[in-house]
């Protein structure tokens, strides 16, 4: 059964990397791509292919689909790239906060057995706690919390994947104010002024600031 599912990625990838030769600009051929790669478990490549069938999608059909199929697989290929590191990063933090530890410790027996127990027990409580603080610090960035609202579309709730601000100055998911543009009425839904979908305009200081939180915070990613 896993020879044959192997084998059916592999021909996935050939028929795509054939396909994308004939037209670079084809999503579904990057998008079958990037899955066929991650299932190699070569992420990178597969990351960017995905990546790659995201911003075509979007240029064809912002609200269509594939948009949304294509930033769910990639947003669960961003997290388990995530997770992995993670678990690294925790392994070689608790190693190096044992070592520090240690080297205290074997610090304060030897002033200890010099008679400077009062002195050296006071010292050696405050860089424990010192080295503590600075240890729970630095895990911050993996430690699951609460999205800045700033990041979040008012409507969805969610992470930005693709902002766009509407002439009032409010910022919106590209795919939800569309829909909302569509079946509900072509207004602000916060402001209430009129608004067409050629007015949204892409905001890049949003977009870039959810990719630089998204790069520290990689938890963010999980949308499931």
């Amino acid at each position: 059964m896993v020879e044959n599912q192997r084998s059916d990625w592999t021909r996935v990838e050939e028929d795509s990397r054939k396909a994308i030769q004939l037209d670079s600009d084809w999503v579904k051929g990057h998008y079958y791509l990037g899955l066929a790669l991650l299932q190699k478990q070569e992420y990178p490549d597969g990351v960017k292919e995905l990546e790659r069938a995201l911003d075509l999608g979007r240029g064809a059909d912002p609200k269509g689909y594939m948009v949304e199929e294509i930033w769910q697989e990639l947003a669960k290929a961003k997290y388990m790239e995530w997770e992995e590191a993670s678990s690294k990063r925790e392994w070689e933090l608790q190693s190096l906060k044992k070592a520090c530890e240690s080297a205290l410790k074997e610090k304060h027996d030897a002033f200890q057995m010099e008679g400077f127990l009062d002195e050296s027990g006071t010292t050696n409580m405050k860089q424990l706690e010192a080295l503590g603080r600075v240890f729970e610090k630095v895990a911050e960035a993996d430690t699951e919390s609460e999205v800045p609202d700033y990041l979040c579309c008012n409507i969805s709730l969610d992470i930005f994947r693709d902002p766009v601000i509407t002439p009032s100055g409010v910022t919106y998911e590209r795919s939800v104010i569309l829909n909302h543009l569509g079946k509900v009425g072509k207004f602000d839904p916060v402001t209430r002024e009129p608004v067409e979908p050629s007015q949204l305009i892409p905001n890049f200081a949003i977009k870039e600031a959810v990719q630089a939180y998204l790069k520290e915070h990689g938890w963010a990613y999980r949308t499931w």
